[in-house]
């Protein structure tokens, strides 16, 4: 899942980023709203206090006013925030301003209305009494103020408010997808040795209709195994009795030609009829590894089939077995699968190591078992090859070519670690196979026999 979003967090954030957008337009809306408001709030205002203020003045006069020296308005705590306003006549004239009023009148039109100054918002106001032309402002960044306080206390709510939709999400999209989290474990649990259907449960109509899909998948699988390994039982009946009559048949002749000059002959229809037989087992071998014969819960006996295979393969007492001290080392597996790939490393070890020398089998703790035999250093380049299907090491040796294939089969079925080193680790020569069953039931004691 290595750079891939999971299910939940795919619609989390397609869920955020429509409600996030939703937001950020309903933010733009009431943000221009909220100003639009303010704004006019503000004007309505600064028109009130000029026509107030053009009452207040229309009585007022001073005799310095003819000499063009503005009268100062001084009242205390006016700061840079207040409005300052200016008395003018039509001829431009100031006759009265507020302390914070600039010295010269706004250079604005003399006429009734709103304008704006770089510095300030103007509102233009003439007297009903006199000539006096009343002028107030506001100062811009007052005014600027005013708008980001007003949006921002509109907008604030809705800054809070995502995180909370966005936990909310979080929560109701992985309650919703527990189900789906159920079902995936429920369809993890199934492998090579569990085929079983998937129980009853509470699942949506979406998933109840996969539930039901793979549960029919399960029962195809099921009945196609059952087949394949039915018939490559019955193959194996049908096949192996035709060659060992063959095989006795060429064997009587042998007998009755001894001494014949065609008794050669004879010997080599012979060892071609074995050879046919032996590779008829191992392509039987074969296909019942493919055919899934691997794939039960069963319990085995590791030591039994060991020692089993031992007595059967090694009439020169060629293996030596050294086991964990108890009869009873169970792992899990189907017996003749486990017995399959253990003949025939045991097979190979026997064929490909020189006459006389030994083959060993340690079985130790938590299901680890080591074959090792004696042979030439075997390449990495090599030793991958002879992985494959009817890859023979030596044509000098009898073989198949199908005896690592069947074991690397069997034991990916039955969840078996598998590995083969040459040489030896320690040593400068040899074959080693190394077997490592997760699956192992029982725990050994030290013991050699």
């Amino acid at each position: 899942m290595t750079g891939r979003w999971s299910l939940s967090a795919r619609i989390v954030s397609g869920v955020l980023i429509v409600v996030s957008g939703a937001l950020i337009g309903l933010g733009i809306t009431l943000a221009s709203f909220t100003r639009f408001e303010v704004t006019e709030r503000l004007d309505n205002s600064l028109q009130e206090v000029a026509e107030r203020l053009a009452i207040v003045v229309s009585d007022w006069r001073r005799s310095d006013a003819a000499e063009g020296i503005a009268a100062v308005a001084r009242v205390p705590h006016v700061d840079r925030r207040t409005l300052a306003y200016q008395v003018v006549m039509p001829d431009g004239g100031m006759v009265l301003r507020s302390q914070n009023a600039p010295e010269r009148p706004f250079c604005v039109p003399l006429k009734d209305g709103f304008y704006s100054q770089p510095s300030f918002r103007v509102y233009v106001a003439h007297s009903q009494v006199n000539q006096q032309i009343i002028l107030v402002g506001e100062p811009n960044f007052h005014r600027h103020e005013a708008v980001l306080r007003a949006v921002l206390l509109t907008l604030a709510p809705l800054a809070a408010l995502f995180p909370i939709i966005w936990l909310l999400v979080t929560w109701i999209v992985q309650r919703s997808l527990t189900s789906v989290v159920r079902l995936r474990a429920e369809i993890q649990a199934r492998n090579g040795s569990n085929l079983t259907p998937i129980p009853a449960q509470d699942l949506p109509p979406e998933l109840a209709s996969i539930q039901a899909a793979v549960n029919s998948l399960l029962a195809r699988l099921t009945s196609a195994l059952a087949t394949e390994r039915a018939f490559a039982s019955n193959a194996a009946h049908e096949l192996r009795n035709p060659i060992a009559s063959q095989l006795a048949q060429a064997q009587l002749l042998q007998g009755q030609l001894n001494g014949h000059p065609s008794f050669d002959t004879s010997v080599l229809i012979v060892e071609q009829a074995k050879r046919i037989g032996r590779i008829t087992d191992k392509l039987l071998q074969l296909s019942r590894a493919a055919s899934g014969v691997a794939y039960t819960s069963e319990l085995c006996n590791l030591v039994f089939l060991i020692d089993l295979l031992r007595r059967d393969l090694a009439k020169d007492d060629r293996i030596e077995f050294h086991n964990c001290g108890t009869p009873d080392f169970i792992v899990q597996g189907d017996p003749d699968a486990i017995g399959i790939m253990l003949r025939n490393l045991l097979e190979n070890a026997l064929n490909h190591s020189p006459g006389g020398s030994m083959i060993r089998i340690v079985v130790g703790p938590s299901g680890v078992v080591q074959i090792d035999n004696d042979c030439d250093v075997i390449d990495t380049v090599a030793l991958k090859r002879l992985l494959e299907p009817f890859e023979r090491g030596s044509r000098d040796v009898e073989g198949s070519g199908l005896g690592l294939a069947i074991v690397t089969s069997v034991a990916r079925q039955l969840e078996v670690s598998v590995k083969f080193d040459s040489p030896v680790p320690t040593q400068n020569s040899g074959f080693r196979a190394t077997l490592v069953f997760e699956k192992s039931l029982s725990t050994c004691i030290a013991y050699e026999g």
